[in-house]
């Protein structure tokens, strides 16, 4: 990465940081995944139990294999191989759990995280239920207000979310918002955080590099 990109990449982080924290939230700032997984792993207890919502950002810090290794007790609805009936059990367990891992699909220069949810449980989970919830994402999910922040849901995180996930949804087509209406999917409820949930605590960890849909 070039030295104005991290230049523009600490500015901006900074300024989402105070914006995070004027909304009551825990935020900070590190430069790479790696320096994110040393911290989350120092704010997560190794008795505790971990919910892990659907985030690519999270697999690719590596902090869900972490925890596991070292013991925690992890929910995971995301671990391939599970029935629908298992899938729906763990996404409850992940909404009673100790500490919530999750993504955001944006993030606003005014500090609110904006997320679109299939089923809900992610953004359920992260407003209410668990005792801390940490977010984590990449400084290419910043944007500049409430409107590009669904913008950037519309032409990015969904389409590519529906790939990944192999969802027969026309944005996997036309890689845009379709305003489909089939039982496939994924944009059934959207929320805006603009301060913290007065009952849970929430902690904000933004990374110098673009991860994530």
């Amino acid at each position: 990465m070039s030295e104005f990109k991290t230049w523009h990449n600490q500015t901006i982080g900074a300024k989402v940081v105070e914006a995070l924290q004027k909304n009551h939230f825990i935020a900070s700032y590190v430069n790479t995944k790696q320096e994110a997984l040393d911290k989350i792993a120092t704010l997560i207890p190794n008795d505790v139990t971990v919910g892990i919502g659907g985030s690519w950002t999270i697999k690719e810090v590596g902090i869900d294999a972490l925890l596991e290794e070292r013991g925690n007790t992890v929910f995971n609805h995301n671990k391939p191989g599970l029935s629908p009936e298992e899938t729906l059990e763990i996404r409850r367990k992940e909404m009673t759990c100790d500490v919530f891992l999750t993504g955001t699909n944006a993030l606003t220069l005014k500090g609110e995280l904006v997320n679109v949810d299939g089923a809900g449980n992610r953004v359920a989970a992260m407003i209410f239920g668990p005792k801390k919830v940490i977010v984590i994402t990449g400084v290419n999910k910043i944007v500049t207000n409430l409107e590009t922040a669904m913008d950037r849901i519309e032409l990015f995180a969904a389409p590519i979310n529906n790939k990944r996930l192999n969802r027969p949804n026309p944005c996997t087509v036309t890689g845009e918002c379709m305003d489909c209406q089939g039982p496939t999917r994924i944009c059934n409820v959207t929320t805006v955080m603009h301060k913290k949930p007065a009952a849970t605590d929430v902690e904000v960890i933004i990374i110098g590099e673009e991860l994530g849909f």
